[in-house]
């Protein structure tokens, strides 16, 4: 799913009104017929008091759609407007004087030094005060009204996004934003609903189509999209009736050092269990038991030291090459990565203390094979590019790296966010039962054994980062948070690619209230 931009968002209702022939304030009343829509299929009449706080741009617009056709059905609204500024938009004026006509009960002037309307806890906020143009911090009396949102403990719905919260940077006052319980947005999800400062602003958030131009939609290009299965089900390469081992690449992962062995089983577990054709472990000789017995399925080459890797020698010419799991960081393990990236010209997964090498000594950055795989969690990430000042600066500095070296990098997190050629590629499954020790071994194997079938790197990581969100989301079922290990990962991978085929169950389609356009005065 496409995740446009603010411009983008504005270009496509400009060019929406301008080939479907309406005016802006039809758009809107589209918009606001959707998100009343959505109320009335759960509602169905009920008199719960519902509270639509309206700004006077065009988010409080659509606001005044949502109350008037929320008054037309018979429902228990209290409408009122923030009025802060003299600078109400046209269309706002416009839906102002509808709801005038369908109601004694005229929207309420809020002037920004009254008190605040009482709201209980059973109540329901719809909150349209601001929408993606905001631009600048909300007065003083704005803040404490949305903290008078979080203290009535009233589900608070927020229309196309939470009032306070920019598009493209993060707030500098949380209390200045309203915490949601629910957000609806308008055709395609924004960027701040998955990255960590901002996301916590919307527990939950949905997307409405309101009927922008399919046209543009469809070839526009946008700098993030959302990850989900039908994003990743055009990479699936089937299997052919005659395959053989041989077709799928021959893996190799370098890694391990004393006490650190299990690292190096998880990601071959994975290798393996996500369908390459053939893995060597290259590990130091202390592993060389552990190793045959807890993957039988795997081949090894011993360090000739016995408990850290040395050296990196190898005669075979495997497809890929995973490095950096458990590998520590003894003076003679960088010595052996420094000679072996001066040398390599295979293709690279590389994760955990191969990127602490490299972050040590930036210049090893420039030996790396293009399209190499970086899989850095947080504390790694921000050895390799820097302090960031905020979610925003991490893409930023992260995007750089990545192109100046031709790099596709995963951001590890909730959302695990792929970077390659200044585009985000942001995935929607896992949850935290991955936070849990190995997890990221068994990504960097996952990956390592895509690429080893042929998957390009870019689709290696969308897509492996795919699979393991969707490994844990299904074995969640059977084990809880708590109780999940990083093995159990490579347990549910079987069900997380047969999940690619399962069909969807559709939406049982409720009535819905047609849309009304009326004449502008």
């Amino acid at each position: 799913m496409k995740i446009f931009s603010k411009e983008q968002i504005y270009e496509g209702d400009t060019l929406t009104i301008a080939k479907q022939n309406i005016s802006f304030n039809e758009l809107m009343e589209r918009a606001g017929t959707q998100i009343f829509n959505w109320l009335h299929t759960r509602m169905q009449g009920a008199q719960v008091p519902i509270h639509v706080f309206c700004g006077i741009g065009n988010n409080g617009g659509d606001g005044l759609v949502i109350a008037r056709h929320l008054v037309t059905h018979g429902y228990n609204v209290h409408t009122y407007v923030v009025n802060c500024s003299d600078k109400r938009s046209k269309d706002f004026l416009t839906n102002y004087d509808r709801i005038k006509n369908v109601t004694k009960n005229w929207p309420l002037l809020l002037t920004c030094k009254e008190e605040f309307p009482e709201i209980h806890q059973d109540d329901i906020i719809v909150d349209c005060v601001f929408g993606i143009g905001l631009n600048r911090p909300v007065d003083v009396w704005v803040k404490e009204l949305f903290q008078h949102f979080g203290q009535s403990r009233a589900f608070t719905l927020s229309v196309d996004m939470p009032s306070g919260l920019f598009s493209d940077k993060v707030p500098s006052d949380e209390a200045a934003v309203v915490h949601a319980n629910h957000t609806l947005s308008f055709q395609s999800p924004k960027l701040v609903f998955f990255l960590p400062q901002t996301a916590k602003y919307t527990l939950q958030w949905e997307v409405l189509d309101i009927g922008i131009d399919p046209e543009y939609l469809f070839t526009t290009e946008t700098e993030s999209e959302l990850i989900g299965k039908y994003e990743v089900l055009p990479m699936y390469r089937p299997r052919d009736k005659f395959s053989h081992k041989g077709m799928f690449g021959h893996a190799m992962i370098i890694g391990g050092s004393y006490g650190k062995m299990g690292a190096v089983v998880l990601a071959g577990r994975a290798v393996m269990g996500v369908g390459a054709g053939l893995l060597t472990n290259y590990i130091p000789k202390c592993g060389y038991t552990i190793l045959q017995t807890a993957l039988p399925e795997a081949m090894a080459i011993m360090d000739t030291n016995e408990e850290v890797i040395s050296t990196i020698s190898f005669d075979l010419e495997p497809t890929v090459i995973g490095v950096g799991m458990g590998m520590g960081t003894d003076k003679k393990t960088i010595s052996a990565f420094e000679v072996f990236l001066k040398t390599n010209k295979i293709p690279l997964v590389v994760d955990a203390d191969a990127l602490n090498i490299i972050s040590k000594k930036k210049t090893l950055l420039k030996l790396l094979p293009k399209y190499s795989v970086l899989t850095p969690h947080a504390k790694e990430l921000e050895r390799l590019v820097g302090k960031w000042s905020n979610d925003f600066d991490k893409l930023k500095k992260t995007k750089a790296l990545a192109k100046k070296h031709d790099l596709v990098i995963v951001i590890k997190g909730a959302h695990t966010i792929t970077v390659f050629n200044e585009k985000l590629h942001i995935n929607s499954t896992g949850n935290p039962a991955l936070a849990t020790a190995g997890s990221g071994d068994v990504l960097t194997g996952i990956i390592t054994g895509l690429i080893s079938q042929g998957y390009e790197s870019i689709a290696a990581a969308v897509f492996g980062v795919y699979l393991h969100g969707k490994s844990a989301d299904i074995g969640l079922g059977d084990h809880g948070y708590e109780a999940f290990v990083a093995s159990d990962i490579i347990s549910y991978l079987g069900e997380a690619y047969k999940d690619l085929f399962k069909q969807e169950e559709l939406p049982q389609v409720e009535e819905e209230v047609e849309e009304e356009v009326e004449e502008e005065d």
